[in-house]
């Protein structure tokens, strides 16, 4: 049999997997029920197709397992969306967080790597992967407060939080709601700092800044992605890293990597051509440059398979950004006559959110708790969360630098981070909920209020 026939055996064969694969859809997903007042509403989910189901199982019939072809080209269409240069594709967002600070802490960097013992300013009121790396490297994160109703860090405080240690700005967008990347920016250029955004709730979110849009992740020096199924793209698990630096980009990788040296692609060999004529450290001249490693680094690669997801994924990404802009839309126009009893959230000036979820904070005078109102949109079915964890340093993990009061500092009182911890939760916006959805969801709100003022 030539090698052509074999080809063309292999591709008949693939097109009746595939057929089968669009029959298995329309059977097992294609038809779903209406909804019906009680039935759940989740906070988030996946929302997907046939596509998604013949990109997976067609990357799965190649049997290449780790990053390959599917790999490459959501990296390219990531990077196109984004309008940046390069992106690194991980496993998670978290690893995203992780790896975006581990490349700033090499040595490659001189004398602006950052060292344990450095400061990064941050807030409390997060999600806790935008904080762990910074002090598991050793250095020390600086909690400013943040402001309602953006929920995001109140810029006014920078400069307070400054110290001759100051190395960088780490913080999210929150909840798709851009933080004041004017501010920030300005702040980081005025003081040689590191900016990197935890853009993972906030992919599509838009800024102008300098007579132009971009999208937040792509302002400061490194942007991450998370493609978890309760975000704007899933790929069950994943995330991405990215910047318009090749240097950050090949240090990032670096990390992700195994620490290696090389930056050859798996399956590939020798693309610097210098494989074998080079010498680092104490090692013998020749030694093999795949195996050369320059920093203690990670294996946090993505598999083929969820790459394969996140390519037809992305072609709806445009769709899913508008979805959840007018899904909160009509959340915040339905509760204008509910003002007494929540802050509303508020649009950043000068943005254009993509949404994660809706955000509520429940007014201290009108004698509703949050635990109230959390269990009664519970009961009906109505899914919640809080803004994370809220108050970071008052969770476990920060017992013993509590107690010893060392390895962090705080600038001010973080007020407006209590009352999150205590009175903000939030609801989703995802492209799954439906227009009775939404509308049972403002129904609940309005019975809440007669239920508890009566």
């Amino acid at each position: 049999m030539t090698k052509e026939l074999t080809k063309e055996l292999i591709q008949m064969a693939r097109n009746k997997v595939l057929e089968a694969t669009r029959e298995y859809y329309n059977i097992a997903f294609g038809t779903k029920q209406p909804f019906s007042p009680g039935d759940k509403i989740n906070y988030a989910g996946r929302v997907f197709n046939n596509e998604e189901l013949e990109y997976l199982v067609n990357s799965a019939l190649d049997f290449w397992l780790t990053t390959g072809r599917f790999s490459e080209e959501f990296e390219k269409s990531l990077s196109t969306f984004l309008n940046v240069e390069y992106v690194s594709l991980t496993n998670s967002g978290s690893s995203a967080n992780l790896l975006a600070f581990m490349a700033l802490t090499s040595s490659k960097l001189g004398k602006r790597r950052i060292l344990p013992g450095d400061e990064v300013i941050t807030v409390a009121a997060s999600f806790p992967t935008t904080v762990t790396p910074i002090i598991q490297y050793g250095a020390i994160p600086v909690f400013v407060d943040i402001e309602i109703p953006t929920y995001n860090i109140n810029a006014s405080l920078l400069e307070e939080a400054r110290s001759d240690k100051t190395k960088a700005v780490m913080i999210a967008h929150t909840l798709g709601n851009p933080f004041d990347l004017k501010a920030v920016l300005e702040f980081c250029q005025k003081h040689d700092l590191w900016l990197i955004e935890d853009n993972c709730d906030a992919l599509g979110a838009q800024y102008f800044y300098n007579g132009h849009w971009k999208y937040t992740g792509t302002f400061g020096h490194i942007g991450t992605s998370s493609f978890y199924p309760a975000h704007h793209l899933t790929m069950g698990e994943g995330g991405a890293v990215y910047t318009n630096d090749m240097t950050i980009k090949r240090l990032v990788d670096s990390f992700r990597d195994w620490g290696r040296d090389c930056w050859c692609a798996p399956g590939r060999d020798n693309t610097c051509t210098n494989r074998f004529s080079q010498q680092f450290g104490e090692l013998p001249i020749g030694y093999d440059h795949k195996y050369v490693y320059s920093h203690f680094g990670y294996n946090l690669k993505l598999t083929e398979m969820q790459s394969a997801v996140g390519c037809a994924q992305i072609k709806k990404l445009p769709d899913f950004i508008k979805i959840r802009q007018n899904n909160w839309r009509t959340l915040r126009e339905g509760l204008q006559d509910l003002r007494d009893l929540f802050i509303l959230p508020e649009i950043t000036a000068n943005s254009e959110p993509s949404w994660f979820g809706f955000i509520l904070t429940i007014r201290k005078d009108n004698g509703i708790r949050r635990d109230q109102v959390v269990q009664f949109l519970e009961r009906r079915g109505i899914q919640t969360r809080t803004l994370f964890a809220g108050n970071l340093i008052k969770h476990p993990c920060f017992d013993e630098m509590r107690a010893s009061g060392k390895g962090y500092r705080i600038v001010g009182q973080l007020d407006n981070t209590e009352i999150i911890l205590n009175d903000t939760f939030w609801i989703g916006v995802y492209p799954g909920l439906t227009e009775s959805m939404l509308q049972y969801i403002l129904n609940s709100f309005y019975d809440l209020r007669k239920n508890f003022h009566k």
